[in-house]
């Protein structure tokens, strides 16, 4: 081999040409949403605001807002670490709205060097390859459409493959990169609580594991040394991650205190044991994970969606996994292999422990990272097999056949779902795009008459209250107008009792506004034309003429559906009035039926016509 040869050779088995090839996908969908207009609504404007205070008198010590007690005096998930990281891509370019969803694909990117750099120092050159077709079975079936969001739910979902590659690791051995995992296990959990079960779980065993090893290393020798100092810089590493949130219990909201009372006295009864295994079943079909693969539709979020479904593909996996495990731990005793198998053990008991104790509803984003695991186990399984293989039959023509074949396979699995992400990433939309086009289409004329001093406005001089009576997305493009509207220099807030979702420095009461800005969507809007006091400033129907006559056939097929039911009265009455004034509590009322819910579901897409008024403040204090 000439000298040339060798110095492709080794290019191409750099770690840093794995990261390469895996980046792509996700420089092409960094492109195609820079090219795309984005007005974000709801939890994303929330997570604007957020970022948007990073650096400031305001940098957020806390997470988004979560279902954590009552309105108006809700918790939020633990930490600020994602509106951090989110923030240096978001500055870099420009702070448009677009540039979070920038940010959010550089985390991931960012968690796909870490694995693939990680892998690389446990295993060398083969195993970074498997772990590169790991992660792009991982990251096409999440999707771009989940992956580029800086939704607390979504952001971790990388980072938790490096908490899962970076505990093996240190299970494995390799004491050094135990700080990788503990950022990356802050990051999740600090972003949503559904980690800090699983990634807490996780790194503190992990930690817990370099404690003993330095703690049974004999004194004065450079091993113990150098133990000693692994270990301290992964626990630095995680005091330095959880500085903000303990300032904010010391000297702010008190928000750890919140979670731990919500979590002391439940609103709402658990699942519990039978119905968190059948859900950790689920998430175990290797159907679905091929599936999610090579289908190009972010196949893990819709898998999780459905509520329903077999659990015997997740029993065959499982029990696939315990024969591989035993075999490894008493026939192979690769020490990798048992740290690998170790990893997932310990997962297992965590998954189950956290979906046992979902409350109420069991919303899909609450169980996706459990993807991520499955991938691991049956990747485990795959290896034990080649292994026990090699060890069976060692040397013979048929085993270096049947490894051949199983490798060539897997890295068919990585060629088409690498060639997946890539179409997908030329396709991938940016969140929301409905509510987005909706919104964006009455930001401009109401930032316009704001500007002119249209009704009590009195230009970027004044101070405005947005209110929102909103017919079927319960405010969502509310929290976007306030943010829209502060891009544009005016000083756009909402009342007290919204102060958690805008934080507390944006509270404007209408008592002490220049004029409320009042969205309006559906049923709502000839209430308030008819308000003389009320100006119309802006109106946008996002519905063709055939989208308008389908949305009325499936509300009357909705409200027939809803007689046909036999409810008592009070329900029923209930249930009419939201179809024309909360569509959204109607999907998620437990009473209506999953063939009503897909109806309810197409007219929450198709929307309603969306207005805006300015109104003056007086007005509310004479209706109050």
């Amino acid at each position: 081999m000439t000298g040339r040869a060798v110095r492709l050779r080794s290019v191409a088995e750099s770690p840093w040409a794995a990261v390469a090839v895996v980046g792509i996908p996700f420089l092409i969908a960094a492109i195609r949403l820079a090219t795309r207009q984005w007005f974000p609504v709801l939890d994303l404007a929330m997570t604007e605001f957020r970022v948007r205070d990073v650096g400031g008198r305001y940098t957020p010590l806390i997470g988004l807002p979560g279902r954590i007690g009552d309105f108006p005096d809700q918790g939020s998930h633990p930490g600020p670490l994602s509106f951090y990281l989110v923030a240096i891509t978001y500055r870099l370019i420009g702070s448009a709205a677009w540039a979070m969803l920038v940010g959010a694909l550089a985390v991931g990117m960012a968690s796909i060097t870490a694995c693939i750099l990680i892998s690389r120092r446990i295993g060398g050159y083969w195993l970074q390859g498997a772990v590169v077709v790991l992660l792009l079975v991982v990251i096409q079936g999440y999707g771009f459409g989940v992956l580029s969001q800086p939704w607390n739910p979504y952001l971790p979902l990388l980072p938790w493959m490096v908490v899962l590659i970076a505990t093996w690791a240190v299970f494995a051995g390799d004491n050094a990169v135990l700080w990788v995992g503990v950022v990356a296990g802050s990051l999740a959990a600090q972003t949503h609580l559904p980690y800090v079960g699983l990634a807490g779980g996780i790194v503190t065993i992990a930690t817990g594991l370099v404690a003993w090893r330095w703690l049974t290393a004999t004194r004065g020798t450079p091993e113990r040394l150098t133990v000693g100092r692994q270990l301290g810089i992964g626990v630095l590493a995680g005091a330095v991650c959880w500085v903000p949130v303990v300032l904010d219990q010391l000297f702010g909201s008190q928000n750890l205190s919140m979670i731990v009372a919500f979590f002391r006295e439940p609103r709402e009864t658990a699942i519990g044991f039978r119905e968190g295994t059948k859900l950790l079943l689920r998430h175990m079909d290797l159907t679905r994970l091929l599936g999610g693969s090579v289908s190009g539709s972010g196949e893990f979020a819709e898998a999780s969606a459905r509520s329903a479904g077999s659990i015997f593909p997740g029993m065959l996996l499982l029990v696939l996994w315990i024969a591989a495990a035993v075999a490894t731990v008493l026939i192979l005793r690769q020490r990798r292999l048992v740290a690998l198998h170790g990893v997932i053990a310990i997962c297992l008991v965590l998954e189950l422990t956290s979906m046992s104790r979902i409350y109420g509803k069991v919303w899909f984003y609450l169980t996706l990272w459990a993807w991520s695991v499955t991938a691991l186990m049956v990747a485990a399984t795959i290896w034990t097999a080649i292994e026990l293989t090699r060890r069976t039959w060692p040397g013979q023509r048929t085993t270096l056949g049947i490894a051949k074949t199983l490798t060539a396979a897997l890295w068919a699995v990585g060629v088409v779902a690498w060639i997946t992400l890539v179409v997908g990433a030329v396709k991938v939309d940016v969140p929301e795009p409905r509510l987005s086009r909706s919104l964006g289409a009455v930001v401009e004329p109401t930032a316009a008459a704001l500007r002119d001093g249209v009704g009590a406005a009195e230009g970027v001089d004044g101070n405005y209250s947005v209110l929102w009576n909103d017919a079927y997305f319960f405010g969502s493009q509310g929290y976007g107008l306030i943010s829209e509207l502060e891009r544009r220099g005016f000083d756009a807030g909402a009342p007290f009792a919204w102060r958690v979702p805008v934080t507390e420095h944006r509270v404007i009461d209408v008592e002490d506004a220049t004029a409320v800005v009042q969205l309006v969507t559906g049923a709502y809007l000839p209430q308030w034309r008819a308000e003389p006091s009320a100006v119309e400033v802006a109106t946008f129907e996002p519905r063709t003429p055939d989208e308008i006559e389908e949305y009325g056939e499936l509300r009357h097929e909705l409200l027939v559906g809803l007689e046909e039911l036999g409810l008592d009265n009070e329900l029923y009455d209930s249930l009419v009035t939201s179809v024309d004034f909360n569509l959204f509590g109607v999907q998620l009322d437990p009473a209506v039926p999953p063939a009503l819910q897909k109806l309810v579901n197409r007219m929450l897409e198709l929307g309603q016509v969306t207005a805006v008024f300015i109104v003056p403040a007086e007005f509310y204090a004479e209706t109050a």
